[in-house]
């Protein structure tokens, strides 16, 4: 592969394509907006959601059955992937996967089976072995959606104390202690956040002061506001906000959700109204005041990312088949659209290289 070009950054994206499935890397160009055509460059199976670890590897969730999760070492100067190794899961794979704060371990959510999973980092950047595994249990009161837990998402609290997991099955934020040194997981007094039923925790984003979490809810279509204990480890709720607009009836699934690196804004997507909603954040209080919504120029935007200055959102559309560059007003948070769309078919995650550790 040729070297990356100097003032870009690498993007990496996930393409669910059936004539070319696996990762894609498209360079990204933060002074000027430009991001270049993808162009697949590890083939995998049905890759949903990727994480970097700062030294130089990947790791990806394949969504599908059989699925699990993967490694791969990445070349600096070219951006290739070598893969390293696979995990496989036990049924359909995971949705979201995450490293915790130290980076010695990978944590995973698994849709289908409604469990979470933490697996060891090697030196090597492989994965190494299953430090913990939790079966989740219970239901709620969609009749297709929650028959059965759904855990979406899995991560490590800013202290990296607590484990949580959205699980849209089930209605629960659910709260686990975490060992750092050993990655196990250890039940938690509350063991969880119940939401309304009906509203279908997705993915959650935290507040960069670590104060605050914001769960988005896939099936109620809306962002709730926490306050975080980081010393008990309690979620007291703030705030719900709507993701749509109040005249807005037609089908929607809300999706993505992050927290702007200034703190002072949040965006969230909308499947169906095919939208960014862009909020504005009191840092007092963690409460969200809506700004706008701004179409996404593609159908069902799965994902979004920031690039490494901020100053832009990088929108992957799934069955638009495209990936839209914004520009965000570094004042306003408000978003406006960057060039034409980039045509990618089914788009997934992205997440962007980062500079080594220590750099």
């Amino acid at each position: 592969m040729p070297p990356i070009a100097l003032m870009t950054t690498v993007l990496y994206i996930g393409t669910q394509d059936p004539a070319g499935m696996g990762i894609a890397l498209a360079q990204f160009d933060s002074e000027t907006g430009a991001l270049s055509q993808p162009r697949l460059i590890a083939p995998t199976r049905d890759p949903a959601f990727i994480t970097i670890h700062p030294d130089g590897f990947l790791y990806v969730c394949n969504t599908g059955t059989p699925g699990g999760v993967s490694s791969f070492a990445i070349e600096r100067t070219s951006g290739a992937l070598t893969f390293l190794n696979h995990k496989p899961a036990v049924g359909r794979g995971p949705s979201h996967i995450a490293l915790d704060r130290t980076g010695r371990f990978v944590l995973d959510a698994n849709y289908g089976g409604g469990y979470v999973e933490i697996h060891e980092r090697l030196t090597d950047g492989s994965l190494g072995r299953q430090t913990a595994f939790v079966q989740h249990s219970g239901s709620s009161v969609h009749p297709q959606r929650q028959t059965k837990p759904y855990a979406h998402w899995f991560g490590v609290d800013p202290s990296n104390r607590f484990a949580l997991a959205a699980d849209l099955g089930t209605d629960r934020i659910v709260i686990y202690r975490f060992d750092a040194a050993t990655g196990a997981l250890a039940a938690h007094e509350p063991p969880h956040a119940s939401v309304r039923p009906g509203s279908g925790p997705r993915h959650i984003a935290w507040h960069p002061n670590g104060r605050f979490m914001y769960a988005i809810q896939e099936l109620s279509n809306e962002i709730i506001a926490y306050e975080w204990d980081s010393s008990r480890g309690t979620l007291k709720e703030v705030q719900t906000a709507a993701t749509l607009p109040a005249d807005f009836d037609a089908t929607n699934t809300a999706a993505e959700i992050a927290v702007h690196g200034s703190g002072q804004f949040l965006y969230a997507s909308n499947r169906g109204h095919d939208s960014i909603a862009v909020y504005a954040l009191d840092p007092s209080s963690g409460r969200l005041t809506l700004r706008e919504h701004v179409a996404t120029k593609g159908a069902t935007p799965r994902h979004f990312v920031f690039d490494p200055t901020q100053r832009w959102l990088i929108v992957s559309n799934q069955e638009g088949n495209n990936l839209v560059v914004f520009r965000i007003d570094e004042r306003a948070g408000t978003l406006k659209a960057h060039g034409d769309p980039v045509p990618l078919t089914r788009p997934m995650s992205l997440v962007f290289l980062p500079a080594p550790a220590g750099r």
